[in-house]
């Protein structure tokens, strides 16, 4: 609940609340602070009536005549003024939404704007906070499998449910008990500023058993080094591909196997933070304070990036290393349905024309990272150095989560170490751009100035075959349709 206070006259001030404001008086008597508090507007107290007030009650402190009121009785009056502030979730949500903006990064705020949206809004709208109680939110639970068992059985008989929103149809796909689980940690995190706040008395969102169930998974990783060469292999017969018109994932790819780099920070790397003189690779924005941290580039890696900063159009220090067409920022959404996931097709296809397994189902740019620490492993890297490489904060968790049975089979080790220090498949020549005689309003890294005379560049078609759009149970981003499922963290 916000409390907003305006100054009406000297000693004078009215407190509004969301659902209604009250009239007060601060003023000092025989060396004592005193808070009087008048009334609300409903009561009929306004601006001039509040003042004229202050000055009767002023006339009786210089006179020594003024007693203090009786304090049950304003306290009485204060209560029935919170009484009937008590927003509902709609109303409380919505400001705890706007307060977050600039104190959480722009995808949590989407990701919070999402579950509250699409989710709990529709469901706890309407209620008033202190009517949330945990009956209410296992019901929400419930409503919310219900609901998608309806989707599934709907896409099943061959007429799913669409809703139409920001002007075009989304298919209505069922949440998964995972997603779930989520929009009752953000009615959680809610709930929790009301507790904070003393407007309601407990948080009847916590709690294991508000949660679904969820079904362990297989883990995904790569487990050979067949299938660490597959992915080059297949990252640089898309790059060598005319019809793609974007090029860069073979070095994409080879970074997040050889030095471990999350997906954001994929986006985020500048060429400025990456030193070929070197071998080094720094890290100076990431989700963590141990994510901070300078990765030494293996040879593999350094050959790849080398021949590709050769052919990049975008190669100034404070450009990016994996831009977009016209040099902007990727996000993690684009990483994946851009880079990986047609890399990961591709390899099957490689892998299967070979006569070998295809690659496990659930890969994703994060679990190409998982190679990393057993390439650490491979190379004799103590567990102290490859925690910090990798960005974690306990050394235990990196043995335990990220190195898998590459780095234990002794044929696999002496194979990454091979791999490690061969040369990367090379692809195409990056630049998609005709030479053209030299124009002054370029700039070295081929990037228009930023001028007033310069028009930005026209933005590329995409390459890519359009898909059955869901709808956006996830946080919009400016480079992917919107999809079913929250993303993933990093």
């Amino acid at each position: 609940m916000s409390v907003r206070e305006r100054r009406v006259a000297r000693g004078v001030f009215e407190r509004s609340f969301d659902g209604g404001s009250v009239y007060v008086l601060r003023f000092t008597s025989e060396g004592e602070r005193h808070y009087v508090t008048l009334g609300t507007r409903t009561d009929g107290w306004d601006d001039r009536r509040a003042t004229e007030e202050y000055a009767n009650v002023m006339a009786d402190v210089r006179r020594r005549i003024w007693l203090p009121p009786d304090r049950t009785k304003a306290k009485r009056a204060r209560e029935r003024v919170e009484e009937r502030t008590i927003p509902t979730f709609e109303t409380f949500a919505a400001g705890y939404l706007e307060g977050r903006v600039g104190e959480v990064s722009e995808r949590s705020v989407a990701f919070e704007r999402w579950a509250v949206d699409l989710h709990l809004r529709p469901f706890f709208g309407n209620y008033v906070l202190d009517e949330i109680d945990t009956q209410l939110v296992d019901d929400y639970r419930r409503h919310k499998v219900s609901q998608s068992r309806a989707r599934g059985a709907a896409i099943e008989a061959g007429r799913p449910l669409t809703a139409r929103i920001r002007r075009r149809e989304y298919v209505l796909r069922p949440l998964g008990a995972t997603t779930i689980n989520k929009t009752i940690e953000i009615l959680q995190t809610i709930l929790t500023q009301a507790v904070e706040y003393k407007l309601i008395p407990e948080n009847p969102a916590e709690g294991r058993r508000r949660r679904l169930a969820v079904p362990p998974k297989q883990a995904a990783h790569l487990e050979s080094v067949d299938e660490i060469e597959a992915l080059l292999q297949a990252a640089a017969g898309l790059d060598r591909q005319p019809r793609y018109r974007m090029a860069g994932r073979l070095p994409s790819i080879a970074t997040l196997i050889f030095a471990g780099l999350r997906a954001h920070e994929l986006c985020l790397l500048r060429w400025r933070n990456v030193d070929l003189a070197n071998r080094k690779l720094r890290i100076t924005r990431s989700k963590t304070k141990a994510g901070i941290r300078t990765i030494d580039l293996v040879p593999i890696l350094h050959a790849a990036l080398t021949d590709y900063k050769a052919d990049c159009d975008y190669t100034d220090p404070d450009d990016y290393v994996f831009p977009t067409g016209t040099g902007g920022i990727r996000d993690k959404d684009n990483v994946r349905n851009r880079v990986v996931e047609p890399v990961l097709k591709a390899a099957d296809e490689l892998l299967i024309s070979k006569g070998r397994s295809p690659l496990p189902e659930g890969l994703s740019p994060h679990k190409l990272r998982h190679a990393f620490a057993s390439i650490l492993a491979a190379l004799g890297t103590d567990p102290v150095t490859s925690k910090r490489q990798i960005g974690h904060t306990r050394y235990e968790f990196t043995l335990e989560v990220y190195t898998h049975d590459m780095a234990t089979d002794p044929t696999q080790r002496a194979r990454l170490r091979e791999l490690v220090n061969s040369t990367p498949p090379r692809p195409a020549p990056t630049s998609r751009r005709t030479p053209s005689p030299p124009n002054p309003t370029q700039r070295r890294g081929g990037r228009p100035c930023r001028s007033s005379t310069t028009p930005s560049p026209p933005s590329r078609p995409s390459a890519t075959r359009s898909r059955p759009r869901s709808p956006p149970n996830a946080p919009p981003s400016s480079t992917s349709s919107p999809t079913e499922s929250p993303p993933s963290p990093s």
